[in-house]
Parts: C-alpha cells; sequence; structure tokens
C-alpha cells in the first residue's frame, strides 16, 4: 500500500506538472489578465547598461554596435562592458568597436579583468558601483531592439514595478528546442499575468537599482536569483513581449542538454534561496512559482521515483503492469529519439527525447549540488570545436552529446539491473571477507593543461588481500586471486555495473579507453608508442572497441593490441557526426559479450 501511495502521488504530480498545470495556469491568466493600457513618463530615468563578456569575441563587436544604437538619450544612459579574464580578443576587439562609435563612445567604458573570477562577482562589483536609477543586464550575444530601454522604462513610471524583461527569441536549428522555448514563452507571459514571470530572461532585464542585494559568490541562476528576490519582496515583475530579444548564439541539441546539468543544480538552489515566493498573499506568484519551478526541480526524482516503485509492483496488479508497460514504452521512444535524430524530426518523439535527455542531465546537476560538488566560474557553454584551444580532435558538440547520452545510458542500466545489487552483494560476502565494492586510483582524461586522476568503483572480484604481498599486479588466465563469484562477475562484465556511478560522477563515460592504474602507466608509455595519447581529450569508459575485442590484460601484448583498437576509435570519433553511431555500436557488442559470456 505504501508504495502504491508513493507511485500514485508521484505519477499523479508528473502529470500535473506537464499536462495539467499549463492549460490551469493560461486560464487563470486569461481571467486575472491586466488590462491597463501603456503608460508613459514625464523624464526618463537614468540607465545603466551592463554586459558581461568572457570569451566573446564572436559577438562583442556586433554587441557594442548594437546597442549603441538604441534609442536612449546618451546623458541619460551608462554603458558598462565587463570582460571577466577573456582569453580570447575579446577586450581588443571591444575597444576598437567603441573608438569607431565617434561621440557615441562617451557613453561606454570597458572594464577588462585580468582573472576570471566568475559572472556573479562580475555582477556584484560593477553593480555595487553604479550610479543609476535602473540597471539593465544583458549577454553579448543578444541582439536587442532600438527602443528596448525606452519601452521597459515605461513600465516603471508604477512604484509596483520592480523588473522587467522581454521576449526570449530562439531560431533554434533543432525542432525539440524550438518547441521547448515556445512553450517557455507562453508560460513566462501567463506567468505574468498572475503577478510576475517566474525568472527573468538573462539576454535583457531591468530592476530598479535601490533594490538590488548583493548575490551569494555561488550563485548558479543570477537571472532567476537576482530579479525573484525583488518580486519575492511584494512587487510586481513584467513580460514585455513587445521587446523581441534575438538569441544570436544558438545552440546544437547536445549543447543545449549539457547546459540542463547546470540549470538543474541552479533549480535546487531557487528552492532554498527564493521559498519566500510562496507566499499566500500573493497566490498568483505563489501558485506560479509551486506549480512549475519549484515542482520542476523535483521532476527527475518523481521521474526516478515513479520508475521504480512502478516496476516493483508490475507483478502484483494488472494495472500496475500496464503502467509500467506503458513508461518503457515511453521511455524507449524518448531513447530512440536521443540516439537517432531522423527519429527526433517526428514532433513526438522529439518532445519526449527532449524531456527524458533534459531531465536526465538535470537530474545530475541536482545530485552534484546536494553533496557539495564544485562550484565553478562562469563559462560560455558552446558547440564550437575546441581543436584551437587544447588540440582535442573531438568537437564540442559530440563532447556535450556524449555526455547525455553517458548519463541517459548510465541512469537507465542502473534502475534496470537494480534488482541484481543486493544479490550480488550477498554472494561477495558470503564467499569472502572484505568490502563489496572494490576502489582503485586510475588514469582519468588527459589535456594540454593536466592528466586527471579518480578512484574507479567495481563490485569486488579478487580476494581482499590479493595484492597484499605483489603489489600491483595484472590479472592472469585462472588467476587464483579471483574468487568463484569473481570470475562470474568478470565474464558477464557485471562487476563493472558500479562504474555507471563514476560517469554519473563526470570521472569516466560508457564507452572510452580503458583506464589504467597510475602503477602501470609509466611503464606501458615507455614500452608502447603513443601509448599516453590513447585517452588524450577522451574520458575512459566502462566499454570500449578494445575491451569488446579482445580480453583482459594478462601481458604487454595484450595492451598493445588495445592501443591500436582505442587509436582506431579514436579516429572514428573525428570525423564529425560518427561518435554517436560508433558508441551505439560498441554499446551493443558490449551487451552480447554480458548475454553470450565472451569475457574473461
Amino acid at each position: 500500500m505504501l508504495l502504491e501511495t508513493i507511485c500514485t502521488i508521484s505519477s499523479g504530480l508528473i502529470v500535473y506538472h506537464h499536462a495539467l498545470y499549463p492549460p490551469l495556469l493560461r486560464k487563470l491568466a486569461g481571467i486575472s489578465r491586466d488590462e491597463r493600457g501603456e503608460t508613459g513618463i514625464v523624464e526618463r530615468p537614468t540607465v545603466a547598461l551592463i554586459v558581461p563578456a568572457y570569451n566573446e569575441a564572436r559577438f562583442i563587436a556586433d554587441k557594442i554596435e548594437n546597442i549603441a544604437a538604441l534609442d536612449f538619450p546618451s546623458d541619460r544612459l551608462k554603458i558598462l562592458i565587463v570582460c571577466d579574464g577573456s582569453v580570447d580578443a575579446t577586450a581588443m576587439l571591444a575597444k576598437r568597436k567603441i573608438a569607431e562609435l565617434g561621440e557615441r563612445a562617451q557613453i561606454f567604458e570597458l572594464i577588462d579583468h585580468a582573472e576570471n573570477r566568475g559572472k556573479v562577482a562580475v555582477l556584484n562589483e560593477t553593480i555595487s558601483t553604479v550610479v543609476a536609477d535602473l540597471v539593465a543586464l544583458t549577454d553579448a550575444s543578444a541582439s536587442l531592439p532600438r527602443n528596448a530601454l525606452t519601452q521597459a522604462c515605461r513600465h516603471f513610471s508604477e512604484h509596483r514595478v520592480g523588473v522587467v524583461t522581454g521576449e526570449y527569441v530562439v531560431n533554434a536549428v533543432d525542432s525539440r528546442a524550438r518547441a521547448y522555448w515556445k512553450y517557455q514563452v507562453s508560460i513566462k507571459a501567463a506567468e505574468a499575468a498572475l503577478g510576475s514571470p517566474i525568472g527573468m530572461h538573462g539576454a535583457f532585464y531591468v530592476f530598479r537599482r535601490a533594490l538590488w542585494q548583493p548575490l551569494e559568490p555561488d550563485t548558479i541562476n543570477d537571472d532567476v536569483i537576482l530579479p525573484m528576490r525583488i518580486i519575492a519582496s511584494g512587487l510586481t515583475g513584467i513580460y514585455d513581449r513587445s521587446i523581441q530579444v534575438l538569441e544570436k548564439d544558438v545552440d546544437s541539441f547536445s549543447v543545449d542538454m549539457a547546459r540542463r546539468e547546470r540549470l538543474g543544480a541552479g533549480a535546487v538552489q531557487q528552492i532554498i534561496r527564493l521559498w519566500r515566493l510562496a507566499d499566500p498573499r500573493h497566490p498568483g506568484v505563489a501558485f506560479s512559482f509551486l506549480s512549475g519551478k519549484a515542482l520542476r526541480a523535483f521532476m527527475p526524482l518523481l521521474l526516478l521515483v515513479a520508475f521504480i516503485t512502478n516496476a516493483i509492483l508490475a507483478g502484483t496488479k494488472l494495472l500496475w503492469m500496464l503502467t509500467f508497460l506503458a513508461q518503457l514504452i515511453l521511455h524507449g521512444v524518448a531513447l530512440a529519439g536521443l540516439v537517432d535524430t531522423r527519429l527526433a524530426r517526428m514532433p513526438m518523439v522529439g518532445k519526449l527525447s527532449y524531456f527524458l535527455g533534459g531531465y536526465t542531465m538535470a537530474m545530475i546537476g541536482a545530485a552534484k549540488y546536494l553533496v557539495g560538488g564544485k562550484r565553478e566560474a562562469w563559462k560560455r557553454i558552446s558547440g564550437a570545436s575546441t581543436v584551437s584551444q587544447e588540440g582535442v580532435y573531438l568537437e564540442n558538440g559530440a563532447i556535450k552529446g556524449k555526455r547525455v547520452l553517458d548519463c541517459v545510458i548510465a541512469s537507465y542500466a542502473l534502475i534496470a539491473l537494480a534488482i541484481l545489487y543486493v544479490p550480488i552483494a550477498v554472494a561477495i560476502k558470503i564467499e569472502s571477507r572484505g568490502p563489496v565494492f572494490y576502489r582503485q586510483l586510475r588514469v582519468g582524461l588527459r589535456t594540454a593543461k593536466q592528466t586527471n586522476f579518480f578512484h574507479l568503483t567495481k563490485f569486488r572480484t579478487m580476494r581482499s588481500d590479493a595484492e597484499a604481498r605483489t603489489g600491483a599486479v595484472w590479472a592472469s588466465t585462472d588467476d587464483p586471486r579471483v574468487t568463484r563469484v569473481g570470475r562470474f562477475l568478470r565474464k558477464t562484465r557485471l562487476d563493472e555495473l558500479p562504474q555507471c556511478f563514476d560517469v554519473l560522477r563526470g570521472d569516466m563515460s560508457i564507452v572510452g579507453p580503458r583506464p589504467e592504474r597510475p602503477q602501470f602507466f609509466r611503464w606501458l608509455e615507455a614500452e608502447i608508442p603513443f601509448y599516453a595519447e590513447r585517452t588524450y581529450g577522451l574520458k575512459p569508459g566502462i566499454t570500449g572497441l578494445a575491451q569488446v575485442k579482445l580480453p583482459y590484460d594478462s601481458s604487454i601484448e595484450d595492451v598493445r593490441a588495445k592501443v591500436l583498437h582505442d587509436h582506431a576509435y579514436a579516429l572514428q570519433l573525428a570525423a564529425p557526426g560518427n561518435w554517436l553511431w560508433t558508441d551505439i555500436s560498441i554499446m551493443l557488442r558490449t551487451f552480447s559479450v554480458m548475454i553470450l559470456g565472451k569475457g574473461r
């Protein structure tokens, strides 16, 4: 009964958030819509327009030209271009473009920081020095209409208005991203009619300087935390759809999915820091916040709980069996859309794949945030190739795409095979003393600047004292140190199942070169030409081309053969678009190895 209750509640919340909340929100918005006419102001306020920039060489010149053309009086406007330790030509190009503006250049100020400290640090420092009635924030990659400031300032003639944003226009190539942003625009417009959009578009929004409060250094989504604290104080947020803000930097689907990891972490942080938005004295905002932003933060967990509890209940009643089959079909269709772009062009498949990929990445981000994951300074997520900066042959789009696929497959593997954890753990403990899991230091991702190390996690297959006397040595055929349970786990590759957690942490990939022990790495590098280069720019994998074609290493000759396969895999990835089918084919071969027991 408890499981049925949990499954019903979690499933009900999922259905409510996606199917019932949007039409209910629009219905309430239609009833509550503010029909006031456009208001004017006698004297325009002073405005400080801030453009934070990190490695924006592609956009900065066009951005400066765009905002220089705004129809706002020069004596009421100050524009600050703040370069935060960019390693490209952003500052130089900005300085050159400002010099070309003639008299209009007087309203610009270029601030070039030598060190990249993060967007939040830039905003805190810059806004604290600003003397103006209003502060406008805009991204370097966003193009504003000429009347953006004039139109936004009109709303501030009403004292109850604290923040104003425009409509975010994204000309996404991928149909899934287009559908998502169309949905977001309609939701924000309806939220605004009830009191305020929950979160502003970071591409452009304006707020009263007197209401600004410094952001915590670890703030993830400043365009939500900063404006929504103003709304939480009781003021109104305006979503002006006549201000059309065009986003120029259109990301691929895979890069967009990679951004969802950060948004997932930000969603959890927002619930913690913006709980005052649930104040019942402002029912419209409270309803939008609880039903939208707050519930969305818990959605990955609800989906996981609904899937697991339904799987357990599937054998008890026909109803639960049918609902579980429905879940399997929906998840299967979504997964097909993730791995096949042709299928993703079908509207329903595309929406489901965006749904699954986005929530999977959000779950990873939320988990990292809750366990105190590292907070990094802001960096642009882009699909541009990394060849020029790191010498890595794999494009960023493929790197992000592999990350999305890794998280989806690892999550499914952990859920689908969860029933095996307890029997495996019990079998290991019964046969030999020692821990169930075995953790070992391995060499991870290598780049031009550093070599990463991580602790790999596996089910223990050897005696706990296997290397007490000998130290680190290779496994051999019929190795006496391997237990009977361990021999079975190795043959079926089930010993590697816990590595899915290493994948979710970001230390490994599903497909990639085998991660080697540091004790062997230096020796192998000296013995085998181009050994170290096999992991350059690639995370090590649970499986790989070498692993599915060759047995476990027992000699240096085995490693020589595997190195050739690792380089062959890397060359396949160098061709645009090849990474997806290459990884999928290796995954399918891995299943064959597991089922037919070809491992050793």
